[in-house]
């Protein structure tokens, strides 16, 4: 640029052409300028471009429904953004097997070379034809490819063939014999008739309805029916609709399930016939077969648990009466787990039509009633002729996992509510069991003077007096505490018992505060002052004598019918509470020694062992046991030691063993003390059939009276007073969790439901009173010159232990004469035979002091040395041939 210029000149040649293109741009770029300063370095050449536009070529995705015959057209347009040039358009264009295939006859094979668009033209048809069939498969597709394109730029190329499956898949073929669909993910679509409706609701409510195939396959391993999930606030078919559902096959927490596309009533009051089916289930996997079908069990049906009732809205119901817990019938090990697997097959849910956790109202109750305070439904109780949708599903919370139910409510034919028959009434008075004295083991449920309140935040109650802080178990305020103490003091009431041994009471020592002086002045109140009184260990032995756990055992009296004598003791070593374990496990134990009226004295133990509910240092063995079965094998262990040391110092061996054992009666604790000579007074009195708690829809006891061998024979009787196992948790004192009518409804002051064990009772007739000899008579003539002779002896009540060696001969010019042999005739009869011996005198058959001959009660035969019974006189020849003198 010469000086005085501001400005220069730079040319560029630019090519002509006839192509259709878009406008295109170079650069012109400024270097290395001397005396000037560059700004702007770079100028943007346009080059625009002025020859004719080319047209955009693309083809469509078509979709065509097969159809179950004959042939179809699926038409695909290839098109142009703008009309064709003066040349036209030309191209190549060929369909291609995809999931679809020619070889399979699914479309027909087509394909143009130098297919043409027209000049002023924009686009072109090419159909491709589609075969009909009758079977049930997956949507398939094919495309129509495009290529060699002349006077055109190539857009989309491909076009989509897709060909819709309409057939039926049959609901059996859905479901396969597996536990699991082998069609998940596929979509379907299949027909059947409504035989249960749960539409409506949100999360967790079961939000859809269950279909059966009309006919089904006759197939017993593979189930007629599925369910069939519509959403939220769903309300489109009624029970026995037929629809066609087309959707997506899917497991949903393990049920099959179609979630739905769409959904076509195609007529209406269809019925299906329910198939029978009968428990025991054959195996686990007969179950997964009637999954979504409708259901009916002929058989009449047990309720064997309720726990989850007021929860969940469902019951547990067995095919052969109430289901036991295997050990408490058969040893653990083999046996035990053989029974746990036939319980398993022989049990089924019975569920309302909700997903709610607690529902208002509880609809089951006896005779299609709602459950209420006065309409219970308890354990034992039947139903016959169930007919519902047999399902596999949770309760709407993890607390009700996955399980095979049966629905009634809202199936076909299902009746509504069903029916539950009281056969197990209410016993409205404590059993009778005899005796002069009546003791009881009780479980209060954590009966607790001190509340966290509601909600529970904070950590009111300790350990043991001044012991670390611990929760509040019981009730969460006062309102509660007063449901809760007026039930247990009516139960307490209506045992009338001598003595009661209690567990699960507030351990917060016995002063005027504490729960058991609480327990005590409300059985008072209602009785009269002084009736009830309670033993304090604390007072003979130390603070806390009864270990720093939250709750402990404790013993109720009448001082009127008996008086506490001797020394109270408590078992709270480490080698017992802890059972051998890392850290303590059981509650200390109690023993008291009672005086009645009568002047008979007894003693009473109270315990509570360590729970199966959580684990210890050795890991369960799987025997059926359950967890610490060693601990608690290890605390009997050390309390039969501790029983031989006599710890109350009375001497007396009459001794009753109450309270929650958390053995059930053929696990190895409770085989410790009937090798130690204590009688399980449960299995002794009531057999097999006892029962005092429920867990997991079985029964059995855990809570014992156990009679050492002297009491056992003054044992009258031994019961269960079932107010508790068998009745609805949710009929409890707790306020939470119910509506402001359950409240109301659901609760009373009687004793049902006091706890969750049953009380038991025991009835003593002590005896104090020495069994004497009423008399030794010759059973034989006399006199003899027989080799051997017998006496019949007499005692005045049945005794135990006679030998030879109580027995002891006083002979006269006799030698070589002995006891040989005593046989009983009756329990207090004997056949004493005896060898004659040598020699001309006499024989009298005597009992010393020596004698160890007792009573059933243990007390020792009194008024010895006998010496006034009968005597033989045995006559000899020289000859040893004896004579018999007249």
């Amino acid at each position: 640029m010469v000086a005085g210029n501001s400005s220069s000149t730079f040319d560029v040649t630019v090519n002509d052409d006839t192509t259709a293109e878009p406008d295109e741009t170079f650069f012109v770029n400024v270097t290395n300028a001397t005396n000037a300063t560059i700004t702007d370095s770079q100028g943007v050449g346009t080059i625009t471009n002025d020859d004719a536009v080319l047209p955009v070529l693309t083809i469509n995705d078509v979709t065509l429904t097969e159809g179950n015959a004959g042939t179809g057209l699926a038409s695909f347009t290839v098109s142009l953004d703008i009309p064709a040039g003066p040349s036209g358009v030309t191209f190549n264009i060929a369909t291609a097997d995809g999931t679809a295939t020619t070889a399979d006859s699914d479309y027909v094979l087509n394909s143009i070379t130098g297919a043409t668009i027209a000049a002023s033209s924009q686009t072109y048809t090419f159909d491709v034809t589609v075969n009909g069939d009758a079977i049930a498969e997956q949507d398939e597709t094919f495309t129509v490819n495009v290529t060699g394109v002349t006077g055109a730029t190539l857009g989309d190329g491909v076009g989509l063939g897709t060909i819709t499956n309409d057939d039926i898949t049959p609901i059996y073929t859905i479901q396969g014999s597996g536990l699991a669909s082998g069609m998940v993910g596929s979509t379907v679509i299949t027909e059947g008739v409504v035989v249960g409706d749960y539409e409506g609701g949100f999360s967790p409510q079961i939000r859809g309805f269950y279909i059966q195939d009309a006919t089904g396959d006759a197939n017993p391993g593979t189930s007629d029916g599925i369910f069939v999930f519509d959403g939220n606030s769903a309300d489109f078919v009624s029970v026995g609709d037929l629809v066609r559902v087309t959707g997506t096959v899917s497991e949903y927490n393990d049920q099959t399930q179609i979630s739905t596309g769409t959904i076509a009533v195609l007529s209406s009051s269809n019925t299906i016939t329910p198939t029978d089916i009968v428990l025991p289930f054959a195996s686990a996997a007969e179950q997964e077969q009637y999954e979504s079908m409708l259901v009916r069990v002929p058989q009449t049906l047990t309720v064997t648990e309720m726990y989850l009732l007021g929860r969940f809205g469902q019951v547990t119901l067995s095919g052969a009466g109430k289901l036991y817990q295997p050990t408490n019938i058969v040893a653990p090990g083999a046996p035990a787990i053989a029974m746990q697997a036939a319980n398993n097959l022989n049990k089924i849910i019975v569920d309302d039509a909700s997903q709610s956790q607690n529902p208002d109202p509880i609809l089951f109750g006896r005779g299609g009633n709602p459950l209420s305070a006065s309409n219970t439904l308890r354990g034992g109780d039947t139903i016959a002729n169930l007919v519902g949708v047999f399902t596999y599903t949770w309760g709407g919370n993890s607390s009700s996992p996955n399980a095979y139910r049966i629905r009634p409510i809202n199936a076909m034919g299902g009746g509504g509510v069903p029916n539950f028959v009281a056969a197990n009434a209410r016993p409205t008075v404590a059993p009778v069991v005899g005796g002069t004295v009546k003791a009881v083991g009780m479980n209060v449920l954590n009966y607790f003077n001190t509340f966290d309140g509601i909600p529970d935040l904070v950590d009111n109650c300790a350990n043991g007096v001044g012991g670390t802080a611990a929760d509040c178990r019981g009730a969460d305020d006062a309102t509660e505490f007063t449901r809760q103490s007026d039930k247990i003091v009516n139960a307490i009431l209506a045992l009338d018992a001598d003595v009661i041994g209690v567990v699960e009471i507030e351990n917060d020592g016995y002063d005027s505060a504490s729960a058991i002086q609480d327990l005590v002045n409300k059985l008072n109140a209602a009785t009269a002052l002084g009736t009830y009184a309670f033993i304090n260990p604390d007072t003979t032995l130390e603070v806390n004598s009864l270990g720093l756990d939250a709750i402990k055992v404790g013993l109720l009296y009448q001082p009127a019918r008996v008086t506490p004598v001797g020394t109270t003791a408590a078992l709270n070593t480490v080698a017992f509470i802890n059972g051998g374990d890392s850290a303590p496990r059981n509650r200390a134990s109690l023993l008291q020694a009672f005086q009645s009226t009568s002047g008979e004295k007894f003693l009473v133990n109270v315990n509570h062992l360590k729970s199966k509910g959580s684990a210890c240092d050795v890991a369960d063995a799987g025997d059926g046991q359950g967890n610490c079965n060693l601990v608690r094998l290890a605390a009997v262990n050390e309390l039969l030691t501790w029983f031989a040391t006599d710890p109350t110092g009375t001497g007396d061996p009459d001794l009753l063993i109450v309270g929650d054992l958390n053995s059930y009666a053929k696990e190895d604790p409770i085989a410790a003390f009937e090798t130690a000579g204590y009688t399980n007074l449960a299995d002794h009195f009531e057999g097999a059939s006892a029962y005092s708690y429920v867990y997991n829809g079985q029964w059995g006891y855990l809570d014992y009276g156990l009679a050492s061998p002297s009491l056992l024979a003054q044992t009258a009787g031994f019961a269960d007073w079932h107010i508790n196992a068998d009745e609805p948790s949710v009929l409890d004192y707790n306020t939470n969790f119910k509506t402001a009518g359950q409240i109301t409804d659901l609760y009373s002051p009687e004793p049902f439901r006091t706890s969750d064990h049953d009380p038991v009772l025991v009835g003593l007739n002590l005896d104090s009173v020495a069994p004497t000899v009423v008399s030794s008579l010759r059973a034989d003539p006399n006199p003899t010159s027989a080799a051997s002779v017998n006496f019949t002896v007499t005692f005045s009540e049945p005794v135990t232990g006679v030998d030879v060696n109580d027995f002891i001969l006083i002979a006269t010019n006799v030698t070589g004469a002995s006891v040989t042999s005593v046989t009983p005739v009756s329990a207090t009869v004997y056949t004493v035979t005896v060898n004659t011996g040598t020699g001309s005198g006499t024989l009298r058959l005597d009992i010393p002091n020596s004698a160890t001959i007792a009573d059933l009660a243990g007390n020792p035969l009194a008024g010895l040395p006998y010496l006034t019974g009968d005597a033989y006189t045995v006559r000899w020849y020289t000859l040893f041939l004896p004579l018999i003198f007249r």
